[in-house]
């Protein structure tokens, strides 16, 4: 296995050999004697999780995968971080069998395993919650390694804080104390005892040191017992701290920085080699009784399988309906007629899109089980707690205001976001619940990097965005949010939907859940809007964009875009301006990537090609509407911060108002030589 991590590494000229050599005991032992896993079947439901934290070493995992029959062959070892290879620099979920999350950004992978072990929890409860502990098909356990990096970063924090008040006791994780990091010793930047800190959690905290004796020394019966007893903690995570040397037993570059993030050198291979007793002149090669060896865990595999499988299937014939649940969720499947629940609101009423998402939520609750989830301590100004649901936390730490149990439905996170956001990814890779998160649209900067990791992904995990504009008001600058729809709409695979009123939001939620393949962000607001009529059509807000109202005569001279709270604006306008003889059409725009998947004719019913006279409205930077609205069109929107005061007062000294909407319809107009003028009589 060293020598594998190196010769891979060499032959790509580059890559971290250096934790792969290091952690080959360990993952070794892990796969071949503790993890609870069938190579011929990598998706079976009852397997224990391995969260590969620490991505950069992706040959930790890459390695055991071949050993262990997953379907990699010498040749993908030796494709390390090419082109189209199955071993890509860090780990890929659903492009590698055996990989189960996409790693690399340090800390994610630990939030993605207290995920997982949160959704293994839930779903215990949805399918057998009166077995008695270890006994239910439910039962696994999740592993994660994990590194100083991983450890430094802030989400590790958030995560490993939260798990520890959960009393995740199906959570382990296996930090590889080697005090080298890409500037060397880890010393110059990190000095604070980490098991403590673990302690300090709530954790059940044990260390196995291989350097204690003065010598290294690989006590893997040590780190063995280890394991087993984090298996059999069951009211804590178990976090194993264990110290190797990095690179051992490289002789000139074991314990530096140098071999952590780059190739050893022929030499020092060579040398390497020598020391391991192997034949310097060779590259990847593995004695055929040596890959017969490792690949016996197959058997040991398929023998956990049978075992398990008599268990489920005496707990599918006893509870034939929790089995069907359990199918339909495992696929991702809603029930028919689902969307019945859906609430509906009066046209006229003034209702916060957050509110009227709240009301879906609650609405949903007794149809879909699957969904479920919380927000980082702002459920009251998110609307995200299902009315009557308990929620999901030890008996011993539910309150009067939130009453619950380990099966609850209602997640808090605490003040939380960015591990919110990573927590949120495991839940929907464990095996097919629906989660959601709420925040402050504004504080979608915190948890950035997760929804990117979602949508690099394709997981279905909602964020519920609110106090979506300066529509928020008196909080001022620091909470309205302004670049933030264009910089979501950014990445590639996150829809970013932002719905004019309480039944656009309804229809809105509907297009969501049907979608199984990518994340999504409601934007919502804070104040009230007035509903209207036509938005409620579910078919219409699934395209992303549609005619709201059209031109009194068919024929628009003028189109308007708006989405969320500004589509209250476009409609004023239009009225304003088909009574001055400008035939106008509003179309709402709740979700720019939907609108992009339409067909080309679709979109030209709803942009006709003809009228160039458009403009787009929506508070926020205006970066991005141009695609939209042509070289003829404006723009109404915001290039500055905002500012505290109320809200309708900052909408009208910043210019967001119908009068504002009018007079850039008439500019578009001027553009496209519409503007003709009137005769003075001279």
């Amino acid at each position: 296995m060293r020598a594998l991590a190196m010769d891979a590494v060499e032959k790509a000229g580059s890559g971290h050999p250096g934790t792969a050599m290091s952690l080959a005991p360990a993952a070794y032992l892990l796969f071949q004697r503790v993890l609870r896993h069938d190579p011929s079947d990598p998706k079976w439901a009852g397997r224990d999780r391995f969260v590969l934290s620490c991505g950069h070493s992706s040959l930790t995992l890459y390695i055991q995968l071949y050993l262990s029959g997953y379907g990699l062959t010498l040749d993908d070892l030796k494709a390390l971080r090419q082109w189209g290879s199955l071993t890509p620099g860090h780990p890929e979920y659903g492009h590698t069998a055996g990989v189960e999350t996409t790693t690399g950004p340090l800390g994610q992978g630990i939030g993605n395993a207290v995920g997982m072990a949160m959704a293994a929890r839930r779903e215990r409860g949805l399918f057998d919650p009166d077995a008695a502990p270890g006994a239910s098909p439910f039962d696994h356990m999740i592993w994660c390694f994990a590194s100083e990096g991983d450890l430094e970063e802030g989400i590790s924090h958030e995560v490993s804080a939260l798990a520890g008040h959960q009393k995740l006791g199906n959570l382990a994780v296996v930090f590889d104390s080697n005090h080298i990091s890409i500037e060397d010793d880890t010393q110059i930047a990190l000095s604070e005892d980490i098991a403590k800190r673990y302690e300090a959690y709530g954790w059940h905290v044990l260390e196995v040191d291989w350097t204690a004796t003065g010598e290294y020394k690989e006590d893997v019966q040590a780190l063995y017992d280890a394991l087993e007893a984090a298996r059999a903690e069951t009211e804590r995570p178990t976090f194993i701290k264990l110290r190797t040397i990095i690179g051992w037993p490289a002789p000139n570059k074991q314990n530096t920085g140098k071999i952590h993030g780059s190739a050893l050198g022929a030499e020092e291979v060579a040398a390497t080699k020598r020391v391991l007793g192997m034949d310097p002149d060779k590259s990847f090669a593995v004695p055929a009784e040596v890959l017969d060896h490792a690949r016996e865990v197959v058997a040991r595999g398929r023998a956990l399988r049978a075992e398990w499988d008599k268990g489920y299937q005496s707990w599918r014939e006893a509870n034939p309906e929790r089995a069907e649940l359990f199918d339909r969720i495992s696929k991702r499947k809603l029930p028919e007629g689902w969307d019945k629940a859906l609430p509906s609101f009066e046209i006229g009423s003034q209702v916060a899109t957050r509110k009227a998402s709240g009301e879906v939520l609650s609405a949903l609750a007794p149809v879909l089980p699957e969904l479920w989830g919380g927000s980082a301590d702002l459920a009251e100004s998110n609307n995200t707690t299902m009315k009557g649901e308990p929620s999901f936390i030890p008996d011993e730490y539910q309150t009067k205001e939130f009453p619950g149990n380990r099966y609850g439905r209602t997640l808090h996170f605490g003040i939380r976001e960015h591990g919110m956001g990573a927590i949120l990814n495991g839940i929907a890779l464990h095996n097919g619940t629906r989660p959601y998160g709420g925040t402050f649209l504004v504080f979608s900067d915190y948890m950035r990097p997760s929804v990117r990791l979602a949508a690099l992904m394709k997981l279905p995990v909602t964020y519920v965005w609110t106090h979506d504009s300066i529509g928020l008001g008196e909080d001022g600058p620091t909470h309205q949010p302004i670049e933030h729809l264009w910089a979501l709409r950014a990445i590639p695979g996150l829809d970013v939907v932002r719905p004019a009123d309480a039944n656009e939001t309804a229809a809105a939620w509907k297009a969501v859940l049907e979608h199984n393949d990518r994340p999504a962000g409601l934007a919502l607001t804070r104040q009230n809007v007035p509903t209207l009529d036509g938005t409620g059509d579910p078919d219409a807000v699934a395209r992303g964009g549609y005619v709201l109202q059209d031109a009194s005569n068919g024929q628009p001279a003028v189109v308007i875009i708006g989405t969320g709270s500004e589509v209250q604006l476009a409609v004023e306008a239009r009225t304003i301006l088909e009574s001055q003889g400008i035939p106008t059409r509003v179309v709402s725009m709740p979700c720019v990537e939907w609108f992009r998947e339409q067909d080309a004719a679709y979109k030209q019913t709803v942009l006709p090609p003809a009228v160039k006279a458009r403009v787009a409205v929506e508070a926020g930077i205006t970066l991005g509407w141009r695609e939209f609205v042509g070289d003829a069109g404006e723009v109404l929107g915001l290039e500055h911060f905002g500012a505290s005061a109320p809200y309708k007062t900052i909408y009208e000294q910043f210019g967001l108002t119908a009068d504002r909407v009018v007079a850039a319809a008439k500019a578009s107009l001027a553009k496209t030589g519409a503007d003709k003028g009137e005769t003075t009589g001279n």
